[in-house]
């Protein structure tokens, strides 16, 4: 089973000062998983925190096919030599967003057992018109074993990459 946590901190244009971002920093990178969770190959468990609902947590649980496209990522099975399914995670372009030019291709490879978190941030537009952003920071966990309620919250990810880089412009 593949489960995929995914945590997103979503705030306005209102929200960008030094005292937001502190309250921002706060707010956790994971959650415990749901009890009772859904059949199927692959779990996404989706974590909302929006500035606009004063980042009380909204969360859902669906179960989906593999290979899918879920979270920005494409997790696809992989046969390996042993017989075991490898997942195969690799980043998507995320539209209408900045930046918009990142590495695509595969971030991870995950055998049985494994665990991996991948950070990445956007600013988000509908529009040409500044009004209309938001900004978004993504923490997903994507686990390749047996769910269990911590599966996220201890360290000691097998892999981790960090994709996130300054949405203000400067460095």
């Amino acid at each position: 089973m593949v489960i995929v946590q995914r945590v997103v901190v979503r705030w306005g244009k209102q929200g960008r000062g030094a005292a937001e971002a502190t309250r921002r920093r706060a707010l956790p990178e994971a959650f415990p998983l749901p009890s009772s969770l859904p059949e199927g190959p692959l779990v996404l468990h989706d974590v909302t925190l929006d500035e606009a609902g004063g980042y009380a947590p909204v969360a859902r649980v669906v179960a989906h096919p593999l290979p899918h496209w879920t979270a920005g990522l494409r997790l696809s099975p992989t046969p390996a030599a042993e017989g075991d399914l490898r997942i195969r995670v690799e980043r998507m372009p995320v539209g209408a967003s900045y930046p918009r030019h990142r590495r695509a291709g595969r971030i991870f490879l995950l055998t049985p057992g494994q665990r991996a978190r991948y950070r990445a941030n956007f600013r988000f537009t509908g529009c040409q018109c500044a009004a209309a952003w938001h900004f978004e920071q993504w923490t997903v966990g994507i686990g390749h074993t047996t769910p269990s309620p911590d599966l996220f919250l201890a360290g000691g990810f097998d892999a981790e990459v960090d994709d996130r880089v300054s949405l203000y412009g400067g460095r």
